[in-house]
């Protein structure tokens, strides 16, 4: 098992001959397996989806492989969780097939290979090298491979929710590209659409026509600067090292139908970052009270009021104490292993470990590959850097195990 796992296009949606494959490998070597599909009533009572109607959730397996040390029920479980999902390609802007694993070097390249299919393989190495030890320890390591964490978390959601296992789950990393730094704490997220209405008229004539161009920037510039407000205004020491650890992105703009047309309709997603000690429906509150700022400034717009409506996956920040047992054993084991100081911060993104925090299971994420390659072209992993990573979680698990 190794770039094979690269050669899947397991887009959202499409992860279920990839999952069937990891599946068999986990048999293979002597995991006990479990399966769980979405179920649509259980994701319909979550706050971060949208209505289970509009999420596409067949032939969505997630799966785990459990190995088990010593007496099992007397020792604590640690899950190492991982997704199969990966973001789709523009295969234009790629230098190969990106479902073609190449090596060059000791870099291993492929959609998926640092967000995040070789952190999963990192998982099941670490696994395998504790079993290859046979430990004097009790208690058990859960490797999953998971869907839908770029549409929010689907399978993780329902791992959370619903425990797939006949055992309670006491710890977990997530090996999210973070270069072998520890992150603690990830950011939420509020998802937007913006629609604005003007007057369409010739081009010839676009005086009797009301563009939403110039309504739109009026907008967008007042967002921005919502932005840098917030940058300022709202601290957390995980975040500081961040220019924007909020971001604010107009994601898709679309608008008008015909160059010979004033531009009548515009529709707009944005993504708005939420700080780990936020809510969405707070950060929400400050961007519709600045939206109804512009309207009430101005004539057109008070009298064709924009739209301004979620849409999408919600979802808040979460974070842990950096001196979990689970986090404090991780970066001594990092340290042992000859990384100086590790980084203890927070990801501006989102991640599954909100679903398992939310769940009372305290999780931290380390992974190999740096998160400025996730979801680019060309995208790749140092080998060795996840060799590494495979030995620091092995060791962290055995002392996690350990100590009961």
């Amino acid at each position: 098992m190794s770039e094979e796992i690269l050669a899947f296009p397991s887009y959202p949606g499409e992860e279920g001959d990839a999952q069937r494959w990891f599946a068999d490998e986990l048999a293979e070597f002597g995991f006990d397996c479990y399966e769980w599909e979405p179920d649509a009533a259980v994701l319909d009572g979550h706050d971060s989806f949208p209505p289970a109607e509009d999420l596409e959730l067949d032939d969505r397996p997630s799966v785990a492989g459990v190995l088990e040390f010593g007496d099992p029920d007397a020792g604590p479980t640690l899950v190492l969780n991982g997704h199969m999902d990966v973001v789709p390609v523009e295969e234009a802007n790629w230098s190969s097939d990106p479902f073609e694993p190449r090596w060059e070097g000791d870099r291993l390249y492929g959609r998926g290979a640092v967000d995040m299919k070789c952190g999963l393989l990192a998982c099941v190495f670490a696994a395998l090298a504790v079993s290859d030890r046979d430990p004097d320890v009790d208690g058990r390591i859960v490797v999953e491979s998971v869907v839908g964490e770029e549409e929010g978390g689907i399978g993780a959601a329902m791992a959370a929710l619903e425990n797939p296992y006949p055992f309670e789950r006491d710890a977990a990393i997530i090996p999210e590209p973070t270069g072998l730094a520890l992150t603690v704490a990830s950011e939420g997220s509020l998802m937007k659409r913006l629609e604005l209405f003007g007057k369409s008229a010739h081009a010839a004539r676009t005086w009797e026509g009301e563009s939403v161009l110039p309504h739109f920037e009026r907008i967008r510039r007042a967002f921005m600067d919502l932005e840098s407000e917030r940058s300022e205004r709202v601290t957390h020491p995980l975040y500081e090292r961040y220019e924007t650890p909020w971001p604010v992105n107009f994601g898709t703009v679309e608008a008008g139908e015909w160059a010979s047309s004033v531009p009548s309709q515009l529709v707009s997603e944005i993504r708005i970052g939420v700080a780990p000690q936020e809510t969405v429906d707070e950060v929400e509150a400050e961007f519709e009270a600045r939206l109804a700022e512009i309207v009430a400034d101005s004539e057109w717009l008070s009298a064709h009021p924009p739209a301004f409506d979620r849409f999408s996956v919600q979802f808040e920040g979460s974070e842990i104490d950096p001196d979990e047992p689970i986090v404090r054993l991780l970066r001594e084991t990092a340290v042992e292993h000859g990384i100086d100081e590790p980084t203890v911060d927070g990801s501006t993104g989102g991640a599954d470990s909100r679903h398992y925090i939310a769940a009372g299971i305290p999780t931290v994420m380390f992974g190999p590959g740096p998160t400025e390659l996730a979801h680019q072209s060309d995208e790749y992993v140092h080998w060795e850097e996840l060799l590494s990573c495979a030995e620091i979680l092995a060791d962290t698990a055995v002392s996690y195990l350990q100590r009961g």
